[in-house]
């Protein structure tokens, strides 16, 4: 059980600390309890008070014997019997519940709103009846007297089925916009006159029904839409919740009376009826369980919890924490204090020792009597930087594929730009990304741009990347600039960058036939190369050795085997395409392809020869069967 404390007001958790298996025996559960402190201090008010995964809503019957709730994952409801303190039943649904409502004074009769536009009811047996609404329906309310069920939803329509007569009647047009902001996502009557109503964008708004202006409006200040609203008359409360914190304030001046805020999101709150207690749905399996005496007294079937909390305020525990300062004892020798060590002004805490904040903050006045001069300074520090933020800043490029990350900064600013103006969904960038971060770290990684595919791909890359070369390198020069001269403003941009040329309008055609024919020079050269180096390797005289067990053929096979051994991939390949066997072209987009065929055997050729003089010999052999017909059969005729 822990213990908080807002504006003097006691908050006590009771679903905290840790839940023990039902497996476990009692002996192993005792043994856990005298050496772990929190399962010894736990409270379990109600035994497996939980969901397999997340709990959506809860609510307490009208007798306030059984709460019921529904989480998932299955979609289920669990009813939890207060009198025995453990679980009724659970019963597994077909779709996720969107809320749910007690017809009944207990469990008997229950209607489900389930996600997926059906209406579900249940009776004490069970599974009942199931129908369905033309829209997505948000919320429902029964009305007793005619015993009318009301759904709202994705349409301005409120669709209205009559239980007694078992039909849809038909439903209330309203002039409900759907699509306006803020909607309406909670809302609570206390009364016939008085109305409470929560906004998606985090306001409360309490109404008289006799004006259409708000009486009053509360701010979460979270921006999150309000879950649930209850009325605590016995203090004038109003307890409005979103998905972060559940807030008590007074509903005739709005002045907060306490809060409370759970380590889990929150998906519903309950008050249970004419008590302190408070029930939350959370994004957990546990669902929490709050008491606060000063909202009123504990249920009847846990009673005990007063003379508990009684006893605890009692013997109030004193916090070291409230208005104190931790400090070390070097910031002790800086004030000169350390003559305090072991008096009652310092309390020794781990590694340094805590203070009280007023004293800290009187010995540091005196210690320090320049601290505006240090205040001035920070003021004016902050100015400079301001001023150098609306200057050209400077962009810090990796050490591997520079041009390529000054291409994507320049391509995201575009972005940027086009967002802001058009209102474009923006793409992630591969910057940004850290599966794409070892593409510039890794030198392996590093785009050569001298490569035949590169150059015909990228057809304007030569007057891009030179453009790209200058500006890398004024952000070096402005960089060192910065560098040296911190504290000096920054004048204009270079005529360099200023005057640059605009000649990016050129056909891409030309500069395609350009890049191909200097490849095509390029590859003669290489070749005449290649032959004068032959020339060379055949002139001089070479020695070979036969190795044991080796079959001598003719010093040309292994003269010819050792220059293949020499040469490279690519000169094999080219080999290998002359001689039949492997050819290599070129693909409309720059890339090769290569076609490999199996050299046949001699004994592969003789059969393939045999075969076909066999075929041949074959056809002139064969006689046609043409001249052959079919005669009638004689016979009895058929009748």
């Amino acid at each position: 059980m822990q213990v908080s404390s807002l504006n003097e007001v006691k908050i006590y958790s009771l679903s905290c600390g840790k839940s023990l298996p039902e497996w476990l025996s009692d002996r192993k559960k005792r043994a856990l309890q005298k050496k772990d402190v929190d399962v010894r201090r736990r409270i379990e008010l109600i035994q497996d008070f939980e969901m397999p995964t997340v709990c959506t809503t809860i609510k307490v019957s009208k007798d306030g014997q059984y709460i019921l709730a529904t989480g998932t994952y299955k979609p289920r409801v669990r009813c939890y019997d207060t009198y025995q303190l453990s679980l009724k039943f659970e019963r597994c649904l077909d779709s996720e519940v969107v809320t749910f409502e007690t017809l009944s004074d207990d469990y008997s009769k229950i209607v489900f709103l389930h996600n997926d536009r059906y209406i579900e009811f249940h009776s004490q047996s069970g599974f009942y009846y199931k129908t369905r609404i033309p829209k997505f329906g948000r919320d429902f309310s029964y009305h007793y007297p005619s015993c009318d069920l009301y759904f709202v939803g994705a349409s301005s329509e409120v669709y209205r089925l009559n239980l007694e007569q078992g039909r849809f009647l038909n439903p209330l047009q309203t002039d409900a916009a759907i699509n306006s902001l803020p909607t309406i996502s909670a809302l609570k009557f206390n009364g016939a006159l008085t109305m409470a109503v929560g906004t998606s964008t985090g306001q409360v708004l309490l109404y008289d029904l006799r004006s259409d202006k708000p009486l009053l409006v509360k701010d979460h200040q979270y921006g999150l839409p309000i879950k649930s609203v209850h009325f605590q008359d016995s203090l004038d409360l109003i307890l409005s919740a979103d998905s972060r914190i559940i807030k008590m304030w007074n509903k005739n001046s709005g002045k907060i009376f306490t809060s409370l805020e759970p380590e889990h999101d929150i998906n519903d709150v309950c008050l249970y009826p004419n008590s302190g207690m408070l029930l939350t749905a959370n994004e957990t399996p546990k669902m929490g369980i709050y008491y606060i005496p000063v909202l009123g007294p504990a249920p009847r079937w846990c009673s005990f919890l007063d003379n508990l909390t009684e006893e605890l305020e009692e013997n109030p525990e004193s916090t070291v924490y409230d208005d104190y300062k931790f400090v070390t004892k070097k910031d002790l020798e800086n004030l000169g204090l350390t003559h305090l060590i072991g008096s009652p002004f310092l309390r020794a805490y781990m590694h340094g020792f805590f203070m009280d904040i007023r004293l800290y903050h009187r010995v540091k006045l005196m210690v320090n009597p320049f601290a505006f001069e240090e205040y001035r300074k920070d003021k004016i520090r902050q100015k400079i930087e301001e001023t150098r933020a609306q200057r050209v800043q400077l962009k810090k490029l990796p050490k591997v594929n520079k041009e390529l990350a000054l291409k994507l900064i320049e391509e995201e600013e575009e972005k940027q730009r086009s967002t802001w103006k058009k209102k474009v969904k923006s793409l992630p960038n591969i910057l940004t990304d850290d599966r794409f971060k070892v593409m510039f770290e890794n030198p392996d990684f590093q785009v050569d741009e001298e490569s035949e595919e590169f150059r015909l791909l990228n057809p304007l890359v030569s007057k891009i990347s030179e453009k790209r070369k200058k500006k890398l390198r004024l952000l070096e020069q402005q960089e060192l600039h910065e560098k040296e001269e911190e504290e000096e403003p920054e004048g204009k941009p270079s005529d360099a960058e200023s005057s640059e040329s605009s000649d990016d309008d050129k056909d891409w055609v030309a500069e395609v036939r350009k890049q191909r024919r200097l490849l095509q020079q390029e590859e003669k050269v290489k070749r005449q190369e290649r032959l004068r180096e032959d020339r060379q390797t055949v002139l001089k005289p070479q020695f070979y050795e036969i190795k044991a067990g080796e079959e001598f053929r003719s010093f040309r096979d292994s003269a010819t085997k050792q220059k293949l051994m020499n040469k490279t991939l690519e000169d094999r390949l080219k080999l290998e395409a002359k001689n039949g066997t492997l050819s290599v072209s070129d693909t409309t987009v720059g890339s090769k392809q290569l076609t490999f065929t199996l050299k046949k055997s001699e004994q592969q050729k003789k059969q393939q020869e045999a075969a076909k003089l066999h075929r041949q010999e074959r056809k002139t052999l064969r006689r046609s069967a043409g001249h052959l017909k079919s005669r009638p059969r004689r016979g009895r005729p058929f009748h």
